[in-house]
C-alpha cells in the first residue's frame, strides 16, 4: 500500500516524497481514511508508530478541501491539537509545517514558559491550525485573546499522558470553549478504562483503531537487565558508555533532583551530559534537546514527564537508571528507541530495591528480560531492599483565575518526576 492509495492529495504526496516516506505505517493506513471521511476516531498506538502523521496528513487535507463552517465569525482557527508537553507540541507543529508546505494553510504552536505577547500578536493574524498545551491555551482564553468558536477538528494527542499529568480538569475547560459540532480525534497509548470514559464523553460513534497490543514493547528493541548494587549504578553506567563507545544515550530517572545530580556527576567524570525535566525553562529544555540531537552532548538525563516529548530518529540507547514505578512507563521510556523501523537497545540498571518492579514490568510486557552480569559489578547477595521513595504529590495553592498570572502549563497535580 502507498500513501496515494489512502486518497491523499498530490500536494501532500509531494511533501511526503520530499521527506522520504513512501509507505504508510499501520496506524496511518487505518486512521487516515477515517479522518478523511469526517468521522470521530479513537486510536491506540504506542510511540514510534507514526501516529502524528496519521492525523496531521488528513487534517491538512480536510481543511484544504472543505470550506470553513463558520466563515462569518471572527475566529479563524479551524483545527486545534491539544498535547500534554511543550516538546510534543513543537514536534506536531513541525510535522504540520513539513507536510503542509505546499498548501496555503497557516499554523502556530503555543505553550507556556515563554513570553505570551508574541503569541497574542500572532493570534490576531490568519491562523488555520493551532497546536497548544492546556495551560497557556487557557491563559489566552481567560484574557480574551483567543476565540475557539470556529474549530472544526479537535485532536487530543497522548490522552493517557494528559490524564496521568493531572490535566483532566483543563481538558474539560477547553472542551467547553469549542463548538458542539466538530470532528474529534483521540490518540492514546492504551485503551485503559479512564481513556474509554473520557472518550465516551468526547467522541460520537467513533471508529476504533488499535495497531499495537496494549502494554507490549517493540520487538526490534534489544532489552537487557544489568543487576547492580545500589551505590554502584553510576560507575556501571559510565563503564557501559565508555566500553561500548555509546553515543546519544537517553537515561531515565524518577525525580528531577536525581536527573540534575546524575547529569552533573557524569559531566564531572568526563562524559558530557545535560538534564531535561519539567522544572527546566523552555529555553533550557530546547537547548539540551538540540545539543543531544546534534551529538554535542553524549547523555541526556530525563524524567518520565519528558518520555514522550523526545522524538529522535535512530536513537540507539535508552537506559533505565531507575526503573519506573508504573510498568506502562517502562514501555513509553524504551519506545524512544527502535523507531521508524530502526533497531535500538534498552538497558536497565536494577538493584535489589527494584526487583519487585522488574517482576511487574516483565509480567506487563509478557517477556523475561535477559540479565547480563558485568565482571566487577556482581551483586552483594546479602544486600537488603530499601523502600523506594515515591514521587512527591502536592496540590498547589491556586488563586482565582482573574488573580493568577500567565500559567506555565502545570497540571492540577504537580508530580516530582
Amino acid at each position: 500500500m502507498s500513501f496515494a492509495d489512502l486518497g491523499l492529495m498530490p500536494e501532500l504526496l509531494r511533501a511526503l516524497t520530499d521527506a522520504g516516506y513512501t509507505t504508510p505505517t499501520p496506524i496511518q493506513a487505518d486512521a487516515i481514511p477515517c479522518v478523511l471521511a469526517g468521522g470521530d476516531l479513537l486510536a491506540a498506538a504506542q510511540t514510534g508508530t507514526g501516529k502524528t502523521a496519521g492525523f496531521t496528513l488528513p487534517l491538512l487535507q480536510r481543511l484544504k478541501t472543505t470550506k470553513p463552517l463558520h466563515p462569518g465569525q471572527r475566529a479563524r482557527i479551524r483545527a486545534l491539537v491539544l498535547t500534554p508537553t511543550r516538546e510534543l507540541a513543537s514536534q506536531v507543529e513541525d510535522s504540520i509545517s513539513r507536510y503542509g508546505k505546499y498548501l496555503d494553510l497557516s499554523s502556530m504552536v503555543m505553550f507556556g514558559g515563554v513570553n505570551i505577547n508574541p503569541q497574542t500578536k500572532r493570534l490576531r493574524e490568519r491562523l488555520d491550525i493551532l497546536v497548544a498545551t492546556p495551560g497557556r491555551l487557557l491563559d489566552h482564553a481567560g484574557q480574551g485573546t483567543i476565540d475557539l468558536g470556529g474549530v472544526e477538528i479537535f485532536v487530543l494527542d497522548e490522552a493517557d499522558r494528559m490524564l496521568d499529568m493531572g490535566f483532566i480538569r483543563d481538558i474539560r475547560r477547553v472542551l467547553a470553549l469549542l463548538p458542539k459540532e466538530r470532528q474529534n480525534l483521540l490518540f492514546s497509548a492504551t485503551f485503559a478504562d479512564e481513556i474509554r470514559h473520557l472518550a465516551k464523553g468526547l467522541l460520537s460513534n467513533p471508529t476504533e483503531v488499535q495497531v499495537t497490543p496494549e502494554n507490549t514493547t517493540v520487538e526490534r528493541i534489544e532489552q537487557r537487565v544489568y543487576p547492580v548494587n545500589r551505590d554502584a549504578k553510576r560507575q556501571l553506567l559510565e563503564k557501559l558508555i565508555r566500553d561500548g563507545d555509546w553515543s546519544q544515550v537517553l537515561v531515565f530517572m524518577r525525580t528531577k533532583h536525581g536527573a540534575n545530580r546524575l547529569a552533573e556527576q557524569l559531566t564531572t567524570s568526563g562524559i558530557s551530559a545535560m538534564a531535561i525535566h519539567g522544572n527546566k525553562s523552555q529555553a533550557a529544555r530546547e537547548k539540551a534537546l538540540s545539543e543531544f540531537k546534534a551529538n554535542r552532548v553524549r547523555v541526556l538525563v530525563a524524567t518520565d514527564i519528558a518520555a514522550r516529548g523526545i522524538d529522535i530518529d535512530g536513537l540507539p540507547h535508552v537506559v533505565n537508571y531507575e526503573l519506573p514505578s508504573v510498568p506502562e512507563d517502562y514501555v513509553h521510556r524504551i519506545g524512544r528507541t527502535g523507531r521508524a523501523g530502526a533497531g535500538g537497545e534498552a538497558s536497565s540498571l536494577v538493584c535489589v530495591d527494584e526487583l519487585k518492579l522488574l517482576t511487574l514490568i516483565e509480567r506487563t510486557i509478557r517477556l523475561k528480560i535477559p540479565k547480563v552480569i558485568v565482571p566487577g559489578f556482581e551483586v552483594d547477595p546479602n544486600a537488603k531492599a530499601e523502600p523506594i521513595r515515591k514521587p512527591v504529590v502536592r496540590k498547589p495553592q491556586r488563586k482565582p483565575d482573574a488573580a493568577r498570572g500567565p500559567r506555565r502549563d502545570k497540571p492540577m497535580v504537580k508530580r516530582d518526576r
